[in-house]
């Protein structure tokens, strides 16, 4: 890509470190950078001193018409939906419209293998990269993990491997690039983020650019538990490039083919030529749920087809001790577990870690809509547990209701628009071997800048209890 002298606006710096990264990443190509975001410098302040010093323009609480049609290359941030209006002015102007991964993807020398779905991508990921640096130590692990793809670019060559987490947004304009991972790992797919596509059918279509794009002797790691994925058009397209994984022996893995799954205590990886191989077993993992197993044979299926041995996937899967945000122990304090599952955004993501636990457990949930049923969370909710104290936000009252229609005399306490006195009022309802879960099963936009922020919060919450 020619980028030295481009006219080129950042659309969205954000506060995950991409906006960041993009923005860096151009100007010190020689770019003429503008970054222009709806949010003013208070909330932007961190990203705005990391690029301190930097040759860029910033246009802060608004978007010019302007800017997008003197615009060459515009980059926008994932939360910028395609169909954007500014877009549409930058189009018309001539621009060509990018996104960090489109242009990370373009210039990356090295192979890439990526992992998206609704809940385990990051567990997923982080533990792929695991097993990768166990036999290429120098592997680099980005994407939605709060790091910038383009942040590593000089670190890479042809021989470094490169571990991707994609969101949905993500995908989006890698589909529309015609760009896809040379190993792809679909974890999961179940209602999310329908309030940006209306319909399951445009979020499943997000996920496939996955591998929509791949090129002969790329493979897809599919998850052979989910009935969605198991009807993807590659399964028909391209059968022998598809990699199945189970959390248990499945109808599915019957065929031949490569496939890891889990049968009885140990992890099998059952190579082209049928052969079988023990990877671990149950005593060597680290991480809690049944949920977990699944990721965990969704990264040995990746690694696998990448080439890595069984003993470094063994090595990684014994020392992976989880991810912080994700069903992570804060502390145990009078006899009661407080555990931080922030990241749990959907009702999928809370079934799961209702079921991580065997004892009483106190649920924190509640906060911004994402417009999706609550129906089944609720279902499980009231058969599992103790009490639920909600948190507010749009889809509380959704998920209120949803707990009345299914047994009334679950014990629900608030909604809480104080965050603090949500967890202190789970706090006081808590007995000795209860367990407080933070999994909201919503976004967190209202009352924190995102899930990360909501999990600090929490965090800092239950360490300040004496």
């Amino acid at each position: 890509m020619q980028l030295a002298g481009k006219r080129a606006l950042v659309m969205g710096l954000g506060i995950h470190g991409g906006g960041t990264g993009v923005a860096r990443f151009l100007a010190l190509q020689g770019a003429d950078v503008t970054v222009t975001d709806l949010r003013g410098p208070d909330d932007l302040r961190a990203s705005l001193d990391a690029l301190a010093g930097l040759p860029i323009r910033f246009v802060l609480g608004e978007h010019r018409d302007d800017d997008f049609r003197r615009a060459e290359i515009v980059v926008r941030n994932p939360a910028v939906p395609p169909t954007s209006r500014y877009l549409q002015i930058a189009r018309a102007a001539g621009a060509t419209i990018e996104m960090e991964m489109t242009i990370f993807f373009r210039l990356c020398p090295g192979p890439i293998l990526g992992v998206t779905g609704t809940k385990g991508k990051t567990t997923t990921t982080l533990l792929l990269g695991a097993m990768l640096r166990e036999q290429f130590p120098d592997t680099v692990i980005a994407g939605n993990l709060r790091i910038s793809a383009l942040d590593q670019l000089p670190a890479i060559t042809a021989a470094t491997p490169v571990v991707l987490e994609l969101s949905s947004f993500a995908l989006e304009g890698l589909g529309e690039a015609g760009l896809s991972p040379k190993i792809a790992c679909i974890t999961t797919i179940a209602p999310d983020h329908l309030d940006r596509y209306g319909t399951m059918e445009a979020y499943i279509l997000a996920k496939e650019q996955i591998w929509r794009h791949q090129r002969p002797g790329d493979a897809v790691a599919l998850n052979a538990d989910s009935p969605i994925i198991r009807t993807m058009a590659v399964v028909e397209q391209r059968p022998d490039d598809v990699v199945w994984f189970a959390s248990a022996t499945h109808l599915a893995l019957a065929r031949t083919g490569r496939a890891a799954f889990w049968q009885g205590d140990e992890l099998i990886w059952r190579d082209q030529c049928g052969k079988r191989h023990v990877i671990c077993t149950r005593d060597d993992v680290r991480l809690r749920g049944a949920h977990n197993l699944g990721n965990i044979a969704a990264a040995t299926a990746a690694a696998c087809s990448f080439g890595v041995a069984p003993d470094h996937i063994r090595r990684a899967v014994q020392t992976f001790t989880g991810v912080e945000h994700r069903l992570e122990l804060v502390r145990e304090l009078d006899g009661v577990r407080y555990v931080n599952d922030t990241t749990a955004t959907a009702p999928e993501a809370v079934i799961a870690a209702l079921r991580a636990f065997d004892d009483p457990i106190v649920l924190i949930a509640g906060g911004a809509d994402k417009q999706l049923p609550f129906d089944d969370l609720a279902r499980k909710i009231a058969g599992r547990v103790k009490a639920v104290v909600l948190v507010h936000g749009t889809a509380t009252p959704k998920l209120q209701q949803a707990l009345r229609m299914v047994d009334p005399s679950v014990e629900v306490c608030g909604p809480f628009d104080d965050f603090e006195r949500a967890v202190m009022a789970a706090r006081h309802i808590a007995a000795p071997g209860d367990v407080v879960l933070l999994s909201p099963g919503c976004a967190s936009f209202g009352m924190f800048r995102n899930e990360f922020h909501r999990g600090e919060a929490f965090r800092r919450i239950v360490e300040s209890f004496t």
